[in-house]
């Protein structure tokens, strides 16, 4: 194959990952007026935003700061996100016909529309500005050379080749390899000798095992508000029980906290104090239940499961200083030490990815490497649950199509 491909077609640059970075990054390109030619390996772009959010698309969260992110350097994000805030994001998509709606903790879906619309208004960008889409390509191979990059790949069973002096990594993380999620992104960086920040699943359920997980399995499908806190982090929001340990969204924040070996702590019933509602109840009617109150609290299936660490059966005017005290640290500082998490097929984000310290925060480009550029989850960039790493790959992207 002519190896000046790019050339004859006009291509400033070859983008390789076809999510939500990559296709912004093409779309941004051409806006500016260039042209770009993505490669996908899946059979059409956007597979995760497809479906994100249940299929609505969760694309931004109105809070979004650096303070919403994990990265070795925290400081890093700040600048992409000044250059491509979240009033731009809003303004683009209401441009194309997407006017957000604000769910809970500032997370913005769309009001009338659904993640698919959110695809094609980046295909049908792609298309009308002349950038490339090619699906069913399979990178094999990247090569440095003294005009760029040569990449070989397989595409309708033939083996062919392209030159780029530009070429833009967006190809995600790790979760997910029934969509095509593999760590491409990171083989081409050690490839180029780029450093990796140790990379684990994020925003995933964490599991239970040994003899507490029988405790688990019976409130299998019980969801309780709650406060949940490993280390210095905590996150208010429900947790789910499951029949393996625990999920639901608080969880799931924790867990991008949370490492092998650490416990974690829940405050099942954060905005209340257990001990002044006992306290008020015992003089209303000392004669009732622990049991009954707490089925005031929670559904009876969860306050009858608490049989197993409380006197539920006791009423309140008999419970003691000892009992009390058990209750009060039960109910405000329940302990469990998670056995592991669920993986990165149920892991919604990967943490950790290419060092930040070899990438410049300006432009995304390498350091050691003039024209490769790293975007999007396979950046040591991570946001928490709701719209955050959407915020992130549309930033990333349009930062990287500024120097294209």
């Amino acid at each position: 194959m002519d190896t000046n491909l790019t050339k004859h077609n006009g291509f400033d640059a070859v983008i390789i990952g076809g999510g939500a970075c990559g296709l912004f990054c093409a779309v941004q390109a051409g806006l500016l007026g260039k042209r770009t030619l993505i490669l996908e390996k899946n059979k059409e772009p956007g597979a995760k935003i497809l479906i994100s959010g249940g299929g609505r698309c969760n694309y931004t969260n109105l809070n979004t700061s650096a303070q919403q992110f994990i990265s070795a350097n925290p400081h890093f994000c700040k600048s992409a996100f000044s250059q491509f805030t979240v009033e731009d994001t809003i303004d683009f998509f209401e441009a194309y016909g997407i006017r957000g709606k604000e769910k809970t903790l500032g997370q913005l879906f769309p009001e009338n529309n659904k993640a698919k619309d959110i695809v094609k208004i980046f295909t049908d960008l792609c298309r009308d500005t002349g950038q490339e889409i090619w699906c069913d390509t399979d990178v094999k191979s990247i090569d440095k050379n003294s005009i760029g990059f040569k990449i070989c790949f397989a595409r309708n069973g033939r083996e062919e080749s392209i030159q780029t002096t530009k070429l833009v990594v967006a190809t995600g993380g790790l979760p997910i390899a029934k969509m095509g999620a593999t760590d491409f992104g990171l083989k081409v960086a050690r490839q180029f000798g780029l450093a990796i920040t140790q990379t684990a699943p994020a925003l995933v359920p964490l599991t239970i095992t040994g003899k507490e997980q029988q405790w688990y399995e019976q409130l299998s499908g019980s969801s309780i508000f709650c406060r949940v806190t490993c280390g210095e982090m905590s996150f208010e929001e429900n947790i789910l029980f499951t029949h393996w340990g625990l999920s639901g969204p608080a969880i799931l924040q924790i867990s991008s906290y949370w490492k092998p070996g650490m416990g974690i702590e829940i405050d099942l019933l954060p905005n209340e104090n257990i001990m002044e509602l006992i306290d008020k109840e015992r003089k209303l009617n000392g004669k009732k239940q622990l049991l009954t109150l707490l089925a005031n609290l929670y559904t009876r299936k969860f306050a009858e499961a608490l049989m197993l660490l409380l006197p539920v059966e006791k009423n309140l005017a008999s419970l003691s200083k000892v009992d009390l005290e058990e209750v009060e640290k039960v109910i405000h500082h329940f302990k469990t030490k998670p056995a592991g998490d669920k993986g990165y097929d149920k892991a919604e984000v990967m943490r950790g990815g290419v060092s930040t310290e070899e990438l410049s925060s300006k432009t995304l480009e390498a350091k050691k490497v003039p024209g490769l550029f790293f975007g999007g989850e396979c950046v040591d960039v991570t946001g928490w649950l709701g719209g955050y790493n959407f915020q992130w790959a549309w930033a990333s992207g349009f930062v990287i199509a500024q120097h294209l």
